[in-house]
């Protein structure tokens, strides 16, 4: 009995998922345009390398996997595949297509968009690792300024940032909403100034980019929040009043969970996206197609 089994080759492997998947040696023979006697004589040798008896030829006429033979097929495939995603990888980079590419998004980045490009993306470039960052304001074109993300999807900053492409990327509406109890939430328009009085919820920058700077701030008592998540919740909760992406609000107007706000002075507008990526380190195939598949999106 043997104690320390052979390396089988990757050959003999293929031949075993070829016999399992046809039925029969001979339904291998054909697929792989072998005799069977080949078949039979690959399967026997991976037999003898490994100890076991992988397939069950006494008692029924096809070929029958044995427990054995049911582990060795689960690791047949798990190295087959390996070893097909490997060649599939080399080939991308023979022809200039990324490994991997770090992705970083702003936080009002429509979750629709989102989706729809990275489940397309997946589809067509399956050997590329994507790596997703979320973010807001400055902190996306911070992070491909250092090169910890390749591409990103800005909102808009006050001024030019050297060294950083912008792509125009289409918009997403912002207006101010509050939850149906909070004192600005009464029916008719507000007079100029009433947010101020009022608890201002506000999306806070994590970079330094931006840092001092407000958007779209009227009230002299704001909370600041890292999270758009946060923010989302405690409007819900009466906390405060703020604007916020139409689409990911849409469900909590039409239940009434929130109420969009009549205010002459803070009548919100549309947040514009941008593209980026670094002047020095153009996009690869990968991250340029991406890139316009954002573009699409923007003009539909």
């Amino acid at each position: 009995m043997i104690s320390d089994p052979g390396t089988p080759t990757l050959d003999q492997l293929r031949v075993l998922l070829a016999v399992v998947e046809a039925g029969s040696f001979a339904g291998a023979a054909r697929t792989l345009n072998r005799a069977t006697s080949v078949i039979s004589y690959s399967i026997a040798n991976l037999e003898t390398q490994l100890g076991l008896t992988l397939f069950d030829r006494e008692t029924t006429r096809k070929p029958q996997l044995t427990e054995a033979g049911r582990m060795v097929l689960a690791e047949a495939r798990l190295v087959s595949s390996g070893i097909d995603s490997l060649r599939a990888k080399a080939r991308g980079m023979l022809q200039g297509l990324e490994s991997e590419l770090h992705l970083v998004l702003d936080v009002l980045f429509p979750e629709e968009r989102v989706v729809d490009a990275l489940t397309s993306f997946r589809e067509r470039f399956s050997t590329v690792s994507l790596h997703l960052h979320v973010e807001a304001l400055g902190a996306v074109t911070k992070l491909v300024l250092d090169r910890t993300a390749m591409v990103g999807v800005s909102g808009p900053l006050d001024s030019v940032t050297d060294g950083i492409e912008r792509i125009a990327m289409g918009s997403v509406r912002m207006i101010p909403v509050a939850a149906p109890d909070h004192p600005l939430a009464g029916a008719g328009p507000k007079a100029p100034g009433a947010g101020r009085e009022h608890v201002q919820l506000v999306l806070t920058d994590r970079s330094p980019l931006t840092k001092g700077r407000d958007f779209a701030v009227v009230s002299s008592h704001t909370w600041r929040l890292a999270d758009l998540g946060s923010k989302h919740m405690l409007l819900k909760a009466g906390i405060g009043w703020g604007n916020m992406p139409v689409p990911m609000v849409a469900e909590d107007l039409e239940s009434g969970r929130l109420v969009h706000l009549d205010m002459p002075d803070a009548p919100g507008g549309d947040y514009v996206f941008a593209a980026i990526h670094r002047t020095d380190t153009p996009p690869g195939p990968a991250a340029s197609w991406l890139i316009s598949r954002f573009q699409v999106q923007g003009r539909e």
